[in-house]
């Protein structure tokens, strides 16, 4: 015979003999028993050989299809050992990391070069989302998540943890002069994120209880505060590592350097065994070295 028999049914014979049933064979592969048995009696067809002996409550293999079905079991155990063994190399140079998209567009993606200048064998993908995923399911390699940490099955640790400080555009910041926090933020808008309490908490670190901290716009995400202070709408509260280099470069202001810490942190959650595998041990490491670069509050 030149031509080899179809795969779909040798699968079907393998899984067959292997479980000395077409149902369970079905129920492996995801299809209907009676396509199972369609394709062993297509096979026995093409083949010119019977390979089952059938019964009425059980199947048995014929002496010609027990030795096919060794030949089989082995040549379908190294598909699957070198398939394996590809996909993991493959995977290993691949490393995905779910993270919110404040964190990706504020901290993270500034800050890649200096990963992918020294890492140029890692291909890094990241997933920005505010969702919980599953390492497994969503084939997330590592994840950043904002919160309390402690992350019941997983190794969680304490990423980054700094100051929030209200932040504006230049021209407000200048039309605000020397004035302290209690008159200069009596009539300014104050913007908001989902975690409205921030502003409360700040003002009561500054001594501007006098100013209402309820009022103001709110924005669903970090993000949508952002770009509302950008687009010059008012005041709003930034972490001061997200907007470090724009303070640096003037086009953002903290007219006042009073910062008040959350009990929330970014942490870095991992599977226990993750650090196992060199690409997701390289990029934790250059991630606590990127912490440590950033400039202290003043």
């Amino acid at each position: 015979m030149d031509q080899l028999p179809s795969l779909s049914a040798l699968r079907a014979f393998e899984a067959s003999a292997r479980h000395l049933s077409m149902t369970l064979a079905a129920k492996e592969l995801h299809v209907t028993p009676g396509a199972i048995s369609l394709q062993v009696r297509d096979l026995e067809t093409t083949l010119g050989v019977r390979l089952f002996e059938r019964r009425a409550r059980s199947l048995a293999l014929t002496a010609e299809g027990a030795d096919y079905f060794a030949t089989l079991r082995t040549a379908f155990r190294l598909i699957r050992e070198a398939t394996t063994a590809l996909t993991m190399r493959a995977r290993d140079t691949v490393l995905t990391v779910t993270c919110t998209a404040g964190f990706a567009t504020h901290w993270l993606v500034p800050r890649l070069l200096r990963f992918e200048q020294a890492h140029p064998d890692i291909d890094l993908r990241i997933s920005a989302s505010y969702r919980m995923m599953d390492f497994q399911r969503d084939g997330i390699d590592i994840a950043i998540r904002h919160g309390p940490g402690g992350y019941e099955g997983l190794a969680s640790e304490r990423l980054l943890d700094d100051q929030y400080v209200p932040v504006c555009t230049p021209d407000i910041a200048a039309a605000l002069g020397p004035s302290p926090p209690a008159d200069a933020l009596a009539g300014l808008t104050l913007i908001h994120d989902v975690y409205r309490r921030d502003w409360q908490l700040w003002l009561e670190a500054a001594g501007a209880t006098k100013v209402d901290a309820t009022r103001g716009p709110i924005f669903t995400d970090g993000m949508g505060a952002y770009h509302a202070m950008k687009a010059g709408l008012g005041i709003a509260l930034m972490r001061r590592s997200f907007i470090e280099q724009e303070l640096v470069d003037g086009t953002l202001v903290a007219p006042f350097p009073i910062g008040f810490a959350s009990t929330l942190a970014y942490h870095l959650v991992y599977p226990p065994a993750a650090l196992e595998r060199p690409a997701i041990a390289a990029f934790r490491a250059w991630l606590f070295s990127e912490v440590s670069r950033t400039t202290p509050p003043v």
